[in-house]
């Protein structure tokens, strides 16, 4: 991780660090629409004026958007927010997000799909995600990217030889109700990347059936 990046991952942990931003950020996550400073501090019995600045702090580390509603009082124009696209989700996915994971899953499955299809269904949005990634190497890069989805990678190498380890799966649970659609998912993502990087080659993807440790892949 560069020193920009750990920077800023500093200043998004002490922003939350705070217990009134915290609930604040908490009531965001839930919401499935933005919400204005008055609603925020009706729904937790503050004051907007305390909520306000609270608001201003995490949007200026990265983890709020705002959009403003020319609607509201006369002369001062209302401020609605939402979670950033990139802001840690803290587990709170809408509820139908993983109920709707399971059913693809299980839809995928039950017609056949076999782990070569949903990994050429993942390619294209490794290459986009390749596309977005910082300087340093393709494992770096890929590195950062594996981070940012919540994959905590550990890498090792050896001699040219890195072998990139998934020590923590968000899927987990759904990946090992159908290991041949998820983890092969992640493969096309890793192989995606890697292809539109350049730089490296991706010589073994180890899955859940694979390997009793989890997913790990190496690259030369």
């Amino acid at each position: 991780m560069s020193g920009v990046q750990s920077e800023s991952r500093l200043a998004v942990l002490k922003a939350l660090g705070d217990n009134t931003r915290y609930a604040i950020y908490l009531e965001l996550a839930r919401s499935p629409s933005p919400r204005s400073t008055a609603d925020v501090a009706e729904t937790l019995g503050l004051r907007p004026n305390t909520v306000r600045p609270h608001l201003e702090r995490m949007r200026d580390v990265g983890l709020l958007e705002v959009e403003v509603d020319g609607r509201g009082s006369v002369g001062r124009p209302q401020h609605r927010y939402s979670l950033a696209a990139d802001a840690p989700s803290l587990g709170l996915e809408p509820a139908a997000f993983p109920l709707l994971a399971r059913l693809l899953a299980g839809a995928a499955s039950t017609a056949g799909v076999a782990g070569e299809d949903a990994a050429a269904a993942s390619r294209d949005q490794g290459r986009a995600m390749a596309g977005r990634a910082g300087r340093g190497t393709c494992a770096d890069a890929l590195t950062r990217a594996l981070d940012e989805l919540g994959f905590d990678p550990a890498v090792a190498t050896d001699g040219e030889l890195a072998t990139i380890a998934f020590t923590h799966c968000p899927y987990r649970e759904l990946a090992e109700l159908h290991p041949d659609i998820v983890c092969h998912l992640h493969r096309g993502l890793v192989e995606g990347f890697v292809e539109e990087r350049g730089g490296a080659d991706v010589e073994q993807f180890g899955t859940l059936v694979d390997r009793g440790d989890g997913e790990r892949a190496s690259s030369r």
